[in-house]
């Protein structure tokens, strides 16, 4: 069955968005709203758009009889409004990284979300893309050893965000992964950072996750470097586990480790291991998700649990920079 689509938000991710669910076979997209003109102009000429497709504001479309789902890539801080209203009209959601700023407003929108028997999901890119899925069975089958700690670096030169921090642009994506691979959540965090740019939305940060089993992540974001980064490895005693997007295979093993011979440390089983990923785009992976759910009528939590986790984490991580980065516990209430 073909979904109707209403997309608010055509900006630099949700133009993809767009890209995703025209081409989809079982997606229609009967309305895209941007308060932008000029983002209106581009997506009605690069798409050929009808103009009765085009809206500048979600009030004009909100009570369209032809929508089934609505897609909101807007900027974060107006999520919680749009979701609940379209959840409330009776509409599935998918919604861009993260769901709201605000881990109480998340579980209310979960729990409006199974009240209304609608799907909502969010679009955690990373846990879509292949390397993701492949890295997580390579570290099932042990062959790190004992994980002993992480690390991730996500730089960039801009774009820079004018409604959030790099801490909350940047890294729910390392979360997300470091989360999914380790199989638990931090217990405690700590952010330091540095703002030049704008008063008030740190443009360098630099995280200390620690889990339950006591492995650390350490992770590196900046959105003022042009040193383009986007590398995240977990180190064991017997290899690392190397997730770099950037490169055209972007999952390696590399096996080592150290050995004690006449009170010296030895390299040991030294070698390097290319681990072969399927090549489909990740985005394209959250579209089918989101319609194949919708399709089954299967409606779980799963999805908006997961970012009520992420944005719990965020909101303690914020915590730990304003305090002059002290360590803050995370409330394990807030996954239960």
């Amino acid at each position: 069955m073909t979904i109707n689509i209403a997309i608010i938000g055509v900006g630099r991710w949700g133009v993809h968005l767009l890209r995703n669910f025209l081409k989809h076979p079982l997606a229609v997209v009967v309305a895209i709203a941007d308060t932008s003109t000029a983002r209106l102009d581009y997506c009605q000429q690069h798409f050929a758009l009808s103009s009765t497709q085009l809206y500048t504001n979600w009030q004009d479309i909100r009570l369209n009889s032809n929508i089934d789902a609505v897609v909101v890539a807007t900027p974060a801080s107006s999520h919680y409004e749009l979701i609940k209203d379209a959840l409330t009209l009776g509409y599935h959601v998918l919604a861009e990284k993260p769901l709201t700023l605000d881990p109480s407003q998340c579980r209310e929108l979960t729990q409006l979300a199974q009240k209304q028997q609608k799907q909502l999901l969010v679009d955690h890119t990373y846990l879509y893309h292949g390397a993701i899925a492949t890295g997580k069975q390579t570290l099932d089958t042990g062959k790190l050893g004992k994980i002993i700690y992480g690390y991730a670096s996500r730089t960039h030169l801009g774009p820079v965000r004018q409604d959030v921090d790099v801490l909350w642009d940047l890294a729910i994506h390392d979360l997300a992964i470091f989360n999914y691979w380790l199989g638990e959540t931090p217990t405690q965090v700590q952010a330091q950072v540095k703002t030049w740019l704008q008063p008030q939305l740190p443009d360098l940060s630099y995280l200390t996750l620690t889990y339950p089993s006591g492995v650390q992540a350490l992770i590196h974001l900046c959105w003022l470097n042009p040193d383009k980064q986007r590398r995240l490895s977990l180190v064991g005693t017997q290899g690392c586990l190397i997730f770099d997007e950037i490169l055209p295979q972007p999952l390696v093993l590399q096996k080592g480790y150290l050995e004690s011979v006449d009170h010296r440390f030895i390299p040991t089983g030294v070698s390097t291991e290319v681990i072969e990923v399927e090549k489909v785009e990740p985005l394209q992976q959250v579209c089918d998700r989101f319609l194949d759910k919708i399709n089954c009528h299967h409606i779980d939590s799963e999805s908006a649990n997961l970012a009520t986790q992420l944005v719990t984490i965020l909101t303690c991580l914020s915590l730990s920079w304003q305090n002059d980065g002290q360590i803050v516990t995370v409330p394990d209430y807030f996954f239960s």
